[in-house]
């Protein structure tokens, strides 16, 4: 077997924001403002779910899942784009750089199929109401728990082995302010056919296998609540579903403003502005789904928002004592 070269570059050299200059401090700003506010609303969720008994719904249980994925999510990348702003761009290791990339795999594969777990429930809940408990106990939500948890670690680990294999050799430039896939493939002078391929038979499937099987449940949903009588019963029954049907438009729009309607080039003379639409594309998904998430639940759940009532009159007492 002979024996792998030694990669020529070990480091990546990430640009963020640097071409705001002057506006970069009052971006931090407000980066970090986004940043806290996604965190303690995640960390809320999942802290009410915990400790309220009323929460402890099978839906509940895998929201409070999906706060927490995204409270790894943003916690891995939104630090380091902090301080790239900060500081107007910087360096980061291959290894750092690869490992941040299969974090946000994991944890995007993660929350695709929690989605799907969350609009199953909805359809039991709905369309069998009369073996909702029999069907979704305690033990299958065990499961699909750690079977989202599961195969987001480990079929992410499949692209990130992958990647771990490949050579560089320069240029060493990344014009985003995180280590995404593609933009790392760039920079790669290894034969990437592989890797592409692989990236292709998993991230697809795991895509549109997801977004079809939530919208043929919903399509049963909305058959299933058109055909009660009653117009009181009817709102009831679509302001369960309607908190997770607005997550999921956000999280796979989101997801397609980056992967399908973002703009690419070969071209020496567009791939420049290509970078650039599709580092401020990525915003929406690294921002605006972590902190609008834990929003749009307690906003437009009643039990959620009666649990975080309750906690308040409680400190309040607490306080008064």
């Amino acid at each position: 077997m002979v024996k792998k070269n030694q990669t020529a570059v070990t480091e990546f050299l990430l640009l963020g924001f640097g071409d705001l200059h002057d506006l970069k401090i009052l971006l931090f700003v407000l980066l970090l403002v986004i940043y806290i506010m996604a965190l303690t609303g995640n960390a809320l969720v999942s802290l009410l779910v915990m400790v309220s008994k009323n929460l402890h719904s099978p839906m509940y249980v895998f929201l409070s899942q999906l706060s927490l994925s995204e409270i790894l999510f943003t916690s891995n990348i939104q630090p380091s784009m902090l301080w790239l702003t900060l500081v107007g761009g910087g360096k980061m290791s291959i290894i750092r750089c690869l490992f941040h990339s299969y974090l946000l795999a994991a944890c995007g594969v993660t929350q695709c199929l929690l989605l799907i777990s969350m609009s199953f429930d909805r359809y039991l809940a709905i369309c069998k109401p009369l073996h909702y408990t029999v069907i979704m106990t305690c033990r299958l939500q065990l499961q699909i728990v750690s079977l989202c948890w599961s195969m987001g670690l480990m079929l992410s680990l499949v692209i990130y082995v992958f990647l771990y294999r490949l050579e560089f050799c320069g240029p060493d430039t990344i014009n985003h302010f995180y280590c995404d896939v593609a933009p790392v493939l760039e920079l790669s002078c290894s034969d990437i056919s592989s890797v592409k391929l692989v990236t292709s038979m998993v991230s697809t499937p795991l895509i549109v296998c997801p977004l079809l099987f939530i919208i043929a449940t919903y399509i049963f949903i909305f058959h299933t609540i058109l055909k009660i009588s009653s117009s009181i019963k009817r709102q009831k029954a679509f302001s369960t579903c309607s908190s997770h049907l607005t997550v999921v438009c956000l999280y796979f729009g989101s997801l397609a403003s980056i992967y399908i309607f973002s703009p690419k080039s070969n071209s020496s003379n567009t791939k420049s502005n290509s970078s650039n639409t599709s580092k401020y594309l990525s915003l929406i998904y690294i921002l605006v789904t972590p902190f609008f998430n834990p929003v749009i639940y307690s906003l437009r759940n009643q039990d959620i928002r009666g649990a975080i009532i309750k906690y308040i009159h409680i400190l309040g007492s607490w306080q008064l004592k």
